[in-house]
C-alpha cells in the first residue's frame, strides 16, 4: 500500500530559524484512541523558539517536527474513538515533548486532549489561543486561586500570553493592572485593563504602591523573566501570589516575599480537554477573543519564528500559521 505524505517543517538541528526545512513526510495513522486532524493553523509561542534553539535538547530528539496548537477538522479516528467525528472542527494544544508537534499538514493526538472548537472562531483565532489560552487559565484560576474583587498585574499585556490574561481576569471580576508601552495602551485597554504602566518609562513597583496606596497587588503575573521573582515581592500585598511561566534563568534572593506570606507558583501548562471548554464557555459569552497580530504561511515559519523572537516585533497578540490557505482565504502573510 503507497504511504500518504504531508508537508511539514522539519526541525534538523538546534539553532536559528533556518534550521527548520520544508520536507514532505508521512501522514500519520491514527492508533487506539487518537484522533487524525487536517491542521488548518498553528501558531507560534516563545516556547516554539526555545524548543528550536535547544533550550530543551533532551526532551526533543532530532529531527523534529515541532509546534504547540491546533485548529483543524478531524479527517479519521482510531478504534475506540467515541467523542469525534470525520469533519469535526476541533482545537487543542499537543502533548508537549511527547511526540510530533503541529508545524504540518496533519497531527495526531489523543481524543482526552481534543476539544470542540467554538463555531465563533476562525481556525486562525483558535490556533492563536490553545496554548496561550491554557497557559492563562491554569496560572490565573488553578494556581494563583484569583477571585472577584482582588487586584492583578500582568506582565507584558499586550503579549500572546499577557492579552488573553488581562481577559481572563476581567471575566473573574478582578482589578487588572498590566505593563505595556504606551503605544499599547490602547489595545491594553480594550482588553479590560484597569491602570497601565509604561515599563520603559516608570518603574513597575513604585506604580503599584502609589495606585493601591502603598498596599500592593494580590496577584502578579510574570510573562517576561529577568528579575521579576525577586522584584515582584515589594509589589505584592500580604498572602500575595506570584506565578510565573518563565525559565528561572538565575537564582534570585526572595527575602521579601517571606514577609510578605506570598507563595510562588510556577507553571509548565498541562493539556486537558477541560481548560478548553473552559475557554469556550468565556468566548461564547463574548468576555474572551484571541488577537492576531500576523499570520504566516508553512512554508514562512522560518519567518515567523525570527520576528516573534525579535524583542521590538511590533507585535500584539499571536502570530500565526494558515497551514491550510484554502480553509481562510482571507488570510494573507503579514
Amino acid at each position: 500500500m503507497k504511504v500518504q505524505t504531508m508537508k511539514a517543517q522539519i526541525l534538523k538541528s538546534f539553532g536559528g530559524p533556518e534550521a527548520f526545512e520544508l520536507q514532505d513526510v508521512a501522514m500519520p495513522v491514527p492508533q487506539a484512541g487518537q484522533v487524525l486532524v487536517r491542521v488548518h493553523a498553528t501558531s507560534i509561542n516563545p516556547l516554539d523558539y526555545q524548543v528550536r534553539r535547544g533550550d530543551y535538547p533532551d526532551y526533543v530528539p532530532l529531527p523534529a517536527i515541532t509546534g504547540h496548537d491546533v485548529s483543524g477538522v478531524v479527517e479519521s479516528v482510531g478504534p475506540g474513538v467515541t467523542s469525534f467525528v470525520p469533519g469535526d472542527e476541533v482545537w487543542y494544544t499537543p502533548q508537549i515533548f511527547d511526540g510530533d508537534g503541529s508545524y504540518a499538514e496533519y497531527h495526531v493526538a489523543s481524543e482526552k486532549i481534543i476539544g470542540k472548537k467554538p463555531a465563533s472562531l476562525s481556525h486562525l483565532e483558535a490556533a492563536s489561543l490553545t496554548l496561550v489560552g491554557g497557559t492563562a487559565w491554569e496560572a490565573l484560576v488553578v494556581r494563583a486561586g484569583l477571585r472577584v474583587g482582588e487586584s492583578i498585574l500582568i506582565h507584558g499585556g499586550a503579549g500572546g500570553v499577557g492579552h488573553v490574561a488581562i481577559q481572563l481576569a476581567k471575566a473573574i471580576g478582578a482589578k487588572v493592572f498590566t505593563t505595556v508601552r504606551e503605544d499599547n495602551f490602547e489595545f491594553a485597554q480594550s482588553l479590560g485593563a484597569d491602570v497601565l504602566i509604561d515599563y520603559t518609562k516608570e518603574d513597575y513597583v513604585d506604580a503599584i504602591l502609589r495606585e493601591t496606596d502603598g498596599n500592593g497587588v494580590d496577584v502578579i503575573f510574570d510573562t517576561i523573566g529577568g528579575n521579576t521573582l525577586a522584584k515582584s515581592a515589594d509589589a505584592l500585598a500580604q498572602l500575595g501570589r506570584v506565578v510565573s511561566i518563565v525559565d528561572i534563568a538565575q537564582p534570585q534572593n526572595l527575602i521579601e516575599a517571606w514577609g510578605k506570606n506570598a507563595s510562588y507558583h510556577f507553571v509548565f501548562t498541562r493539556q486537558n480537554r477541560g481548560k478548553l471548554d473552559e475557554l469556550s464557555t468565556l468566548i461564547e459569552r463574548g468576555q474572551l477573543r484571541p488577537h492576531v497580530g500576523a499570520v504566516y504561511s508553512l512554508a514562512d515559519i522560518p519567518l515567523a519564528h525570527a520576528r516573534l523572537e525579535n524583542p521590538d516585533n511590533g507585535l500584539r497578540g499571536k502570530v500565526v500559521i494558515a497551514v491550510d490557505p484554502s480553509a481562510h482565504p482571507a488570510s494573507a502573510d503579514s
